[in-house]
């Protein structure tokens, strides 16, 4: 799963973009904010796929 896959299931859970700083778009949901790398259609990690979903409590898989 890539990382524009990751952002826009956690805009559909309610997060919003707030800014991007080079690769990396920060999402934002009531004060919380979580770094999304996006690196083009390169799939992220399962660790990291699996620290977004610990932070924000979504359900990415």
């Amino acid at each position: 799963m890539n990382g524009k896959i990751v952002i826009s299931r956690l805009k559909a859970a309610g997060w919003s973009l707030k800014r991007i700083s080079g690769s990396h778009h920060i999402m934002e949901l009531g004060g919380n904010i979580v770094p999304v790398p996006v690196h083009g259609s390169r799939d992220l990690t399962p660790g990291t796929l699996a620290a977004i979903e610990r932070q924000t409590g979504v359900k990415l898989k």
